[in-house]
């Protein structure tokens, strides 16, 4: 099955092997670049700018080039100011007080105040998994003068320096009051930030080129750079991002010089890759990432957990880990709810998903639930490994047992649009896709924004559940890691029962980029200052 699903993949990146290996005639010749210019073949084509809108990580990646946050994270996981100069905690933990430091300005000139902070909280509180416990125990949240704002809470929550400071899914952006101020689920298209680069709105070329500038008048701290905290130093003058859908032109890109950086590499490249010195071959973020299957709750078939509960039966995760990442070095198993490594990782009833696969109790299960040859529609884009190669091996998955299945194909920005509809798949809906999330996003209870069960509220496919809300709200508020380890075990095993989603592995992704870039940023978000050209 592996092989069959993986032919076209294999073939591909065979022949963008050829053309590695041809690209590199004559390149190592070449006298070292004085370019300011950094080319970066991104993953997809970038439709969607709102970050705060969207969790894709491309328009995460891109409002770190835009934006700025009040609080950032460091590879120890410490929060550290970023925006904000100082702040201060009252003793009863419910008074936040914040200082802007000096010399923040927007990139329409305009300075950044208390008010532009306090609407962007607000913003991202109304779609962040962390923000949504924030937001009902918020007494208030002003302005404190010009350069200064207050949150009151009416009980502690000591998360909220940490949901400040996230880095992945979703951060706290900072936008000017008059665009914060628009409607969480509505889209934002104007990028006005004060962050390091500023968009070019003339060069934005949508199926082919984004385009940002140095700013010039940001003022970086003065701190090391850890992941996004510390100084946020621009050293190129300008980076294109640009998207080529053939992989065999990518590999040529990159091999001749013509772009620096190659995000996502396919798998079956990665050894080619590895033998040209004028590569360098890393991974993209340093926790991995963690794939998903996930069921649209809202609609037949899969709002009958028995049929939920059919596919965990027969899911393997070595199958999908081999078809998306090949080499068993860069993957492992991991039948965890939350990311294989890090604290909260347990195996409590992961045995359904790691014991014998059953077909014959999945079929049982399927006639159980009434099933009857209802068309499934999977969602796979054809951009993205982490959703091509998993849709794929699940239409084949629901193909043996017996089910009637669409496979919808599309670019990146289609999908991404499809998924978020509530509607029946023969009006525009769906009914199972393939995801994956950087590590660090299913981390812990208060950041896997899969394990909402909040119905409506939820991330799409939304689940509804009651105990594994309250079993989150008491993680929220539990005072000691030994009691959170035990509220994720118990919460793992709520979600074996209900099924929200079903795990299919961890994996490593590579990036590749020319070996004069110096200062890459190893983090669970792409990160493109401190980078230089030599």
């Amino acid at each position: 099955m592996i092989d069959r699903l993986s032919r076209r993949t294999l073939g591909e990146a065979a022949a963008a092997a050829a053309a590695l290996a041809v690209s590199r005639v004559g390149a190592s010749t070449r006298a070292a670049s004085t370019d300011k210019t950094l080319r970066f073949i991104a993953q997809a084509d970038l439709r969607i700018l709102d970050p705060i809108w969207t969790t894709a990580y491309l328009t995460r990646n891109h409002g770190y080039m835009v934006f700025d946050t009040l609080f950032a994270i460091d590879s120890d996981f410490t929060p550290h100011p970023q925006m904000v100069g100082d702040y201060t905690i009252s003793p009863d933990k419910l008074t936040y007080r914040f200082k802007l430091r000096d010399g923040l300005a927007f990139h329409d000139g305009s300075p950044v105040r208390g008010v532009d902070c306090v609407a962007s909280i607000r913003r991202w509180a109304a779609r962040d998994a962390l923000g949504q416990w924030l937001v009902p125990i918020i007494d208030t949240i002003a302005a404190d003068g010009h350069t200064g704002f207050a949150i009151k809470l009416t009980e502690p929550f000591p998360l909220l320096i940490d949901g400040l400071a996230k880095v992945s899914t979703l951060p706290s952006f900072v936008m000017p009051e008059r665009l914060a101020d628009t409607d969480p689920f509505q889209a934002i298209t104007e990028m006005v930030g004060s962050g390091p680069f500023k968009f070019s709105k003339e060069e934005f070329e949508p199926g082919h080129r984004v385009v940002y500038l140095k700013n010039t008048d940001y003022e970086p701290r003065s701190e090391p750079p850890s992941w996004a905290s510390g100084s946020k130093v621009v050293k190129v003058d300008r980076v294109e991002w640009l998207n080529i859908p053939d992989a065999m032109t990518k590999a040529a890109a990159l091999g001749n010089g013509e772009a620096d950086w190659w995000e996502n590499p396919p798998s079956g490249l990665l050894p080619a890759l590895a033998d040209n010195p004028e590569i360098a071959l890393t991974p993209d973020n340093p926790m991995g990432i963690m794939t998903m299957m996930r069921f649209n709750q809202l609609q037949p078939p899969f709002n009958n957990l028995k049929m939920r509960q059919a596919m965990l039966l027969v899911v393997n995760q070595a199958e999908f880990m081999t078809a998306l990442a090949g080499d068993p070095k860069h993957w492992n198993v991991c039948a965890s709810f939350f990311t294989c490594g890090g604290p909260m990782t347990n195996e409590d009833g992961s045995q359904v998903l790691t014991g014998p696969r059953d077909f014959a109790a999945a079929r049982r299960l399927i006639a159980e639930a009434g099933y009857n040859s209802e068309k499934i529609t999977v969602l796979d884009s054809v951009e993205l490994a982490n959703s091509h190669i998993p849709a794929l091996v699940t239409a084949d998955l629901l193909k043996r047992l017996g089910l009637n299945v669409e496979l919808v194909s599309a670019d990146w920005s289609a999908i991404s649009a499809r998924r978020a509809s509530k509607k029946p798949p023969d009006e525009g809906g769906w009914n199972v896709f393939g995801t994956a999330w950087v590590g660090i996003d299913t981390l812990d209870p208060s950041v896997n924004v899969m394990l909402q069960a909040n119905g409506d509220a939820a991330w799409f496919g939304w689940p509804k559940d009651e105990t594994i809300e309250g079993l989150r709200t008491q993680w929220i508020k539990a005072e000691t890691f030994g009691e959170r380890r035990q509220l994720a075990a118990a919460i793992q095993k709520r979600a074996f029962e209900v099924v929200p989603y079903i795990p299919t592995g961890q994996w490593t992704q590579m990036t590749a980029y020319r070996s004069n870039l110096k200062g890459v940023i190893n983090a669970p978000a792409l990160l493109m200052w401190n980078i230089e050209k030599v």
